[in-house]
C-alpha cells in the first residue's frame, strides 16, 4: 500500500479469541510534525510550526513568506513547496492477508480528527448495508466535528470501504438483472414490436424516447441549478465559524522580480 499525505487506512480485523473486530493502522499520516519529515523539510529550509490560534495542526512554510501553511509533509503537485521538502514520493506498507481479515477503510484526516480507529471499525462493521457503510460513517464524522467543534467548519470527510470477501450487498444482486427493461408506462419491452421513435438508452437499462430523454435533461438541468444554489449558500454559512484544520492557510505571493527569476 502506497500514501502520500495525512490520509489514512485502517484495517477491520477479527480478535483471535472472541471474534470481536478489532482496528489496525495500515499507515502512517505523513504530516509536518513527524520527526522524520520535519528534518528533511528544514534540511530543504522549509519551517514547520504551527499557528497560535491552532496549536495542534503543523504546517509548512516558505523560508521567506508565512504561506502557504500546508498541513502535510507529502503531496501530489505543490509547487509551491516541493523545492523546501514536501515531497511526492510515498512511504509503501505492508500487510498479509488473513481470512480473519475483513475491510479496510481509506478515510482523508477529516474523519480522523474526530474518530478513533476503532470508532471507525465499529461504525462499519456495525453497518446494515455494505453499500452504506462508508456514508455511515462520514456521517458520524461530521455529527462529532458538531459536538467536538461547534463553532468550526467541517473539514473534508471522504471514506471508501473496502471489503476483501468479495461479496456485495444481497439487495443489489437482486436488482441487477437486464430483465428489467421497461418502457416508460411500465409495460415489459417487446424486441419485436416497432417503436416509433428512436429509443435513448440509459445506464439503469431503461428504454426512454428521445422526447421523454429532452424533457428529463431539462429537468435534471433546473435540478442542478437548485442544488448548485443550495451548496453556494451552505458553503457561505459554513464561513460563519471559525475555519479550522484547512489544507492551506493562504497562497504566496511572488514578486515580479522572483517570478521572473
Amino acid at each position: 500500500m502506497a500514501n502520500i499525505g495525512d490520509s489514512r487506512a485502517v484495517l477491520g480485523t477479527k480478535d483471535g479469541d472472541g471474534g470481536a473486530m478489532v482496528a489496525v493502522q495500515l499507515t502512517v499520516d505523513l504530516k509536518p510534525d513527524v520527526p522524520s519529515e520535519a528534518e528533511r523539510i528544514k534540511k530543504c529550509r522549509g519551517r514547520v510550526f504551527a499557528l497560535q490560534d491552532e496549536p495542534e495542526v503543523p504546517r509548512v512554510w516558505l523560508p521567506f513568506d508565512d504561506a502557504p501553511g500546508l498541513a502535510m509533509a507529502r503531496a501530489f503537485g505543490d509547487f509551491c513547496l516541493k523545492d523546501y521538502g514536501v515531497i511526492s514520493v510515498p512511504e509503501f506498507f505492508h500487510w498479509s492477508l488473513t481470512e480473519k481479515d475483513q475491510f479496510v477503510i481509506l478515510a482523508s484526516d477529516g474523519v480522523w480528527d474526530v474518530l478513533s480507529n476503532q470508532e471507525a471499525v465499529n461504525i462499519v462493521s456495525s453497518s446494515p448495508s455494505r453499500s452504506k457503510a462508508a456514508k455511515s460513517l462520514v456521517e458520524a464524522a461530521n455529527h462529532e466535528w458538531r459536538v467536538k467543534y461547534p463553532t468550526s467548519k467541517i473539514d473534508d470527510c471522504a471514506v471508501v470501504c473496502l471489503y476483501l470477501d468479495g461479496k456485495m450487498d444481497h439487495e443489489r444482486d437482486s436488482t441487477a438483472s437486464i430483465d428489467n427493461i421497461s418502457l416508460d408506462e411500465g409495460s415489459v419491452a417487446d424486441p419485436n414490436e416497432a417503436q416509433e421513435q428512436e429509443p435513448a438508452l440509459t445506464r439503469n437499462f431503461t428504454v426512454r424516447t428521445v422526447a421523454g430523454s429532452a424533457h428529463e435533461k431539462a429537468l435534471a438541468g433546473a435540478a442542478d441549478t437548485m442544488f448548485a444554489g443550495a451548496a453556494h449558500d451552505q458553503n457561505w454559512s459554513g464561513l460563519d465559524g471559525v475555519t479550522r484544520v484547512n489544507s492551506l492557510v493562504q497562497l504566496p505571493r511572488f514578486s515580479e522580480e522572483k517570478a521572473v527569476g
